[in-house]
């Protein structure tokens, strides 16, 4: 008797198992088939015209953030590159390399279309930023131009700022190099505090050369190099000959890229005309030699 009730209740449990495999009405028992397939996941890659409330060198999808442009902010890409070929192979490009080199030249000729010149010549900085190494091993090949404003021609750390930098270099910006009173402790100088043109001063923005594709201790060992470039620069501003007489007219003040931009490839020079013998009131642009006179 205990063997048969054992056997009805196994039994019932066969019964309760195939009940539970029977098809509902009108479906096919297939259940993925009315399925929508799953997209493939798209790769981060970070706005341009976009602005930034910070600068960072490496972009991380997780912590990015963009602001409205008329809000306080650092930073504004102007513009988002590929690499490609075989700099989009490999590891991800380190300074020096070929590739942050291509990068940089890049960035450099898109921001001089958005700002309708040269950055050089205005309180502005350009740096690049790239995807984290785990997201270059997960594909991401794009790098990001980002533009900032600088507090001046010494402090080139990026400043808070309203408003979009696209077309800033057009017409008469607040922000290009004119006229500096150099500070001086001894005989060296100090700071260049920027005036008004038309206040007494000792010294003035005249240009920017592009240096030769050399490594930065080759450049830190040419000095007179870079001034003597700056005198051909000066002597052209003011229109005055470049010949013997010119460094009794002016001297040169120059201040090249820093080490990490020029790995990166930046070559940029700027050039400042320096009298250290008097004061200046007006601009030495195309005064002649009457103007900047022998001394």
């Amino acid at each position: 008797m205990r063997r048969w009730l054992a056997a009805l209740a196994l039994a019932g449990v066969t019964v309760l198992l195939l009940t539970g495999c029977v098809r509902p009405g009108g479906t096919d028992g297939d259940l993925t088939n009315d399925w929508p397939a799953l997209g493939t996941p798209a790769m981060f890659v970070p706005a341009t015209d976009a602005c930034l409330p910070r600068v960072t060198p490496v972009v991380q999808a997780s912590t990015y953030e963009v602001v409205d442009c008329a809000r306080n902010h650092l930073a504004e890409t102007v513009h988002v590159g590929i690499f490609t070929g075989a700099a989009a192979e490999g590891s991800r490009p380190t300074p020096g390399s070929t590739a942050l080199r291509t990068a940089r030249a890049e960035c450099d000729q898109r921001t001089r279309l958005v700002l309708g010149g040269d950055w050089h010549t205005a309180r502005l900085t350009l740096s690049i930023a790239l995807p984290s190494v785990a997201a270059w091993n997960g594909g991401a090949r794009w790098f990001r131009c980002d533009l900032s404003e600088t507090d001046s021609i010494d402090n080139t750390r990026p400043i808070n700022r309203t408003g979009s930098l696209r077309g800033a270099l057009i017409g008469d910006s607040p922000l290009v190099h004119r006229c500096f009173d150099p500070k001086l402790i001894g005989n060296s100088l100090n700071y260049m505090a920027p005036v008004l043109c038309t206040e007494p001063h000792g010294a003035e923005f005249v240009g920017v050369y592009i240096e030769e594709d050399m490594s930065w201790e080759q450049f830190s060992n040419s000095s007179g190099r870079a001034h003597e470039r700056c005198m051909e620069l000066i002597a052209a501003f003011a229109d005055v000959p470049n010949n013997g007489d010119l460094p009794y007219r002016a001297g040169s003040i120059f201040y090249p890229p820093s080490q990490r931009e020029w790995d990166e490839g930046d070559r940029g020079v700027r050039c400042i005309l320096w009298t250290d013998d008097r004061k200046i009131t007006g601009s030495m642009r195309g005064v002649g030699p009457q103007g900047l006179p022998v001394t």
